[in-house]
């Protein structure tokens, strides 16, 4: 990894030295540059985009502001507590050579020191891909399929947390391949839970989506169903000490499948495919997707769905932003694609609360009692957290900056 003197990065950020080592001492609580044996600054492409985000930030908020912000985006009100909960510990991570598994692997192995982490997943040109990418021996690679139960609870055998993030997550594939994504959403679901309990997993956090939210295609389906098996699984576990949750949170910057690829490559043509001008939809980095997780392990009692309060965009000020010039063509919306995204329902309002910085829909079963959650708020009746009715919104501007990190 390349590291920077302060001034070469004072260069390339367009930011003076002064006003860097001003912000150090101002955000010291998020940011933390590397020094050199002799005391000296080192600076990484993480640290640039940190400041690029401040300078995003401050035109348009006070010091005081932003503080507040990056404190909702980066969860570090419960961030500081991950070092203890992850050090030292063995984690199992399905699915893990897409976006979020591998982002998930570089914050861990930069920020904290995990005993080992666990890449379970079906592809072995993709795990042998990121053994060259990352070359770090507490990675370890396990090939195996979520449907296949057996070699689940092989792997495992000695894990203290498992993030499940396997799926089948395209909404056309599933659509036409229905079979196969209930083998894999719902059936894996159930073979991750009966495994951790029977190795005596300490806590398992699931990935879910907004799409589970009412929803209107297969995938959106079978992650509901999912979810109701997570939240489930706490009372099969019974006695044992166990414990399950799930994240739910919308479309990642960048992934693997999102629409900024594609209108980056149309761009080229001069035409930009919009399937609705009026579209909306919520907008996650994979920090912030990463942070989430972490702060579900530091929070759960075990049932709970953990939900980021996170901006919405525009369609069209996404087009905006990566090609103003271009025409729009609108295709029409795709089968069981929705106009707007929602991460709560209006049922599930009377169980949620909000808390640092989250949205956390609380089991109602008779088995859960209430331990954390004492500073929680309470939301109103019929509450619901929609795309369209957020009150963050990415602008042009925004959008603008981070598609220029990309």
């Amino acid at each position: 990894m390349k590291k920077f003197t302060i001034g070469e990065f004072s260069e390339r950020l367009g930011v003076r030295p002064s006003k860097i080592r001003y912000w150090e001492q101002v955000f010291s609580e998020f940011w933390a540059p590397e020094r050199s044996r002799g005391g000296q600054r080192r600076y990484t492409e993480k640290d640039a985009q940190f400041v690029e985000r401040v300078l995003v930030l401050s035109k348009q908020m006070s010091l005081a502001e932003i503080k507040e912000q990056l404190k909702k985006e980066v969860g570090m009100n419960g961030g500081k507590d991950a070092g203890s909960l992850v050090n030292g510990k063995t984690i199992l991570l399905t699915g893990g050579t897409g976006s979020f598994g591998k982002h998930f692997c570089r914050l861990l192995l930069d920020r904290f020191q995990p005993k080992a982490i666990r890449i379970y997943s079906r592809d072995e040109l993709k795990q042998h891909e990121m053994r060259q990418e990352f070359g770090d021996d507490r990675l370890r690679y396990f090939i195996g399929d979520v449907r296949d139960a057996d070699r689940l609870r092989r792997a495992m055998e000695g894990a203290d947390y498992v993030v499940h993030a396997a799926a089948l997550k395209q909404v056309p594939a599933c659509e036409y391949n229905p079979f196969e994504a209930v083998k894999t959403n719902i059936h894996g679901a159930q073979n991750v839970i009966d495994a951790a309990i029977d190795a005596g997993v300490e806590k398992v956090v699931a990935l879910s989506t907004d799409k589970a939210v009412n929803p209107v295609n297969l995938y959106g389906a079978t992650k509901l169903c999912a979810d109701k098996l997570f939240i489930q699984g706490n009372a099969y576990a019974g006695g044992r000490r166990t414990r399950f949750a799930c994240v739910r949170y919308g479309n990642v910057i960048a992934s693997r499948g999102s629409v900024i690829p594609l209108f980056l490559k149309q761009r080229e043509t001069g035409v930009l495919t919009v399937t609705d001008p009026r579209m909306t939809r919520f907008w996650i980095t994979l920090d912030q997707a990463v942070e989430l997780v972490l702060k579900a392990f530091r929070y759960m009692q075990g049932g709970e769905i953990f939900i980021p309060k996170i901006p919405s965009m525009r369609i069209m000020d996404l087009a905006k932003a990566i090609c103003p010039e271009c025409s729009i063509k609108t295709i029409g919306i795709r089968p069981g694609e929705k106009l707007h995204e929602a991460l709560t329902g209006e049922d599930e309002a009377r169980n949620t609360v909000a808390y640092k910085g989250m949205y956390v829909v609380l089991p109602n079963f008779s088995w859960w009692r209430r331990e954390n959650y004492h500073e929680a708020e309470k939301l109103p009746e019929g509450f619901v957290y929609t795309s369209d009715k957020n009150d963050q919104w990415m602008t042009v501007e925004q959008l603008k900056e981070i598609i220029a990190r990309l």
